[in-house]
């Protein structure tokens, strides 16, 4: 073995044998206090919920936890779930009565957690109120659009639906007589995405949109001859 492999080993073997640090410690304890109260537990385009509430009391495998009772016929996986613990610093584990993880969530953006269960799929682990908040986001955007030149000359009619389509996007539909540059992009689904509007084409090109102080989406980045988003018109 090398002196540079021997060295990275025995580093290696010094982190197994050292005891977490304080400071470690500190960050899991945080991270507990920062999931105790009720949580949505989700599929991706959140087709089917489920509301988990996370206590601190303690159980001989963890921590106490409940399901509200459609928990089971939405998510056929969480009849197994009893409890939920803190592994590492940053897995949150939602577990059986054996101690066994039934999903493990990590962080991905602030208060939004992801886990994998292999042969099924990401589901997503977000505080209840922000999810909610998100849903009635949805829900209004929901409803015939114009898009429009930043003179007001409206250029396409869109309808933007909650029918599901791939991932977390869903369809929508151009109205006859757009201008040629809309039609030839033709977008077929969209979705909400860390505050914008995302329109997209079968062939994956993109348009993105940000609501801006007068209600209105404008298609971002600016241009001289903005691309804006209206309702109803």
């Amino acid at each position: 073995m090398s002196l540079a492999r021997s060295g990275i080993a025995a580093a290696a073997l010094m982190a197994l044998l050292t005891p977490a640090s304080p400071l470690a410690a500190q960050d899991a304890s945080s991270l507990k206090k920062e999931m105790i109260g009720q949580w949505e537990l989700a599929t991706t385009e959140r087709s089917k919920t489920c509301v988990v509430t996370l206590k601190s009391d303690t159980t001989s495998q963890g921590f106490k936890l409940e399901l509200e009772p459609n928990c089971p016929k939405a998510l056929p996986f969480t009849k197994d779930i009893t409890a939920w613990n803190i592994k590492g610093l940053d897995i949150v584990r939602l577990q059986d009565a054996a101690g066994q993880p039934v999903i493990d969530f990590t962080e991905v953006e602030s208060g939004i957690f992801e886990g994998l269960r292999s042969g099924e799929g990401v589901y997503i682990l977000q505080n209840l109120a922000a999810a909610r908040s998100l849903a009635k986001s949805m829900d209004q955007m929901i409803g015939d659009w114009s898009m429009v030149r930043g003179n007001g000359r409206p250029i396409c009619g869109l309808t933007l639906t909650n029918t599901e389509a791939s991932g977390d996007n869903f369809q929508v539909f151009l109205k006859p007589k757009c201008d040629p540059a809309v039609a030839a992009f033709a977008p077929t689904e969209w979705r909400l995405d860390r505050g914008q509007m995302i329109l997209t084409s079968k062939s994956g090109e993109s348009w993105q949109f940000e609501a801006d102080d007068n209600a209105q989406w404008r298609r971002v980045p600016d241009t001289a001859d903005p691309l804006i988003m209206l309702r109803g018109q």
